[in-house]
């Protein structure tokens, strides 16, 4: 069995949700990428008139994720696609950050052995290290300022599903850090409000986290927290609300696990798990493709490849809008 993925976008923001969830209607979906390929954990902008979309773009022949793009115009017409980011290991959750008028993606790597914040040097396929985010392999690290501080919402990989049952908080007074983990480590606990799924946003006055339930299967759901306390010594947060892939999708009924959005657009993958007796050829195909050095990134890679937090460079110069 393997999973696959679609991904798509709504054409308003993404607060909305919490009281009219999407339907299948208004979404539109991001092309099929194949039997054995598929596209995850969207996030994304509008500048100029243009959406782009950021998407894991993984094919089961190399399986190993890489930072995609697909361009939209006002009429959800496809316009443009490429590579936006690629590196040696395994890249998905391309979160995007706005500071100080710069733009930045912080993807989730954590076969690096790190977390590395990347910036835009040209957009939408041109990005460079810029720093090194504590000293933790983060997964699906979800950052947001709010109150004063920058906060970081992750998980940790590790033995008995680790990374799907612990939730880790960590909190910064800038974006490159120095970062300082939460005093209540891990702050959540269970398979079904731990592992980020998507934006955090206000709405209502309060800080809301989207969350993966993976009680069944992986990304099974995506359920939303509401934050009632968040300071460097004290957590608490409750679970509002659920989201469900129902009939979004024909045939992708067994998962929902990235709800993003920023402005007017909000973003969403769903699941079909898939039964194949090309699997093992697929594995095997895998693993000669390994042996002869042919599964290495296929397109660009980062500009300044260093990844030594002391070659890294905080200066920007893509500047947003």
């Amino acid at each position: 069995m393997f999973d696959i993925w679609r991904s798509g976008f709504i054409r308003r923001p993404l607060p909305s949700v919490i009281d009219r969830p999407p339907t299948a209607d208004e979404v539109t979906w991001l092309p099929d990428c194949g039997p054995y390929a598929y596209v995850a954990d969207p996030f994304g902008m509008t500048r100029d008139g243009v959406l782009t979309v950021f998407v894991e773009a993984f094919d089961y022949h190399v399986r190993r994720g890489e930072i995609h793009y697909r361009q939209y115009d006002a009429d959800d017409r496809l316009i443009g696609q490429g590579v936006a980011l690629t590196e040696p290991w395994h890249l998905s959750y391309p979160t995007l950050i706005e500071d100080g008028g710069e733009l930045y993606m912080l993807p989730e790597g954590y076969k690096s052995g790190g977390l590395i914040l990347y910036r835009c040097v040209r957009f939408p396929d041109r990005w460079a290290p810029a720093a090194r985010l504590g000293d933790m392999a983060a997964i699906d690290a979800t950052v947001v300022r709010h109150d004063g501080l920058w906060w970081m919402f992750h998980a940790l990989a590790g033995p008995d599903d680790r990374a799907m049952r612990e939730m880790h908080l960590a909190w910064s007074e800038t974006l490159t850090g120095p970062w300082t983990a939460h005093a209540a480590n891990p702050v959540m606990s269970g398979f079904d409000v731990s592992r980020p799924g998507g934006t955090a946003f206000v709405h209502d006055g309060a800080l809301h986290l989207p969350v993966q339930d993976c009680r069944a299967t992986y990304g099974a759901a995506v359920n939303l927290l509401r934050i009632e306390t968040l300071t460097p010594d004290a957590f608490s947060a409750a679970a509002v609300k659920r989201f469900e892939p129902g009939d979004l999708l024909a045939g992708f009924g067994d998962g929902f696990h990235t709800l993003s959005g920023h402005g007017d657009v909000t973003f969403i993958d769903v699941k079909s798990i898939r039964r194949s007796a090309a699997e093992p050829w697929l594995k095997a195909g895998f693993k000669a493709r390994r042996l002869l050095g042919l599964n290495g990134p296929r397109g660009r890679r980062a500009t300044g490849q260093a990844v030594h937090p002391k070659l890294f460079s905080t200066s920007a110069v893509c500047k947003e809008g």
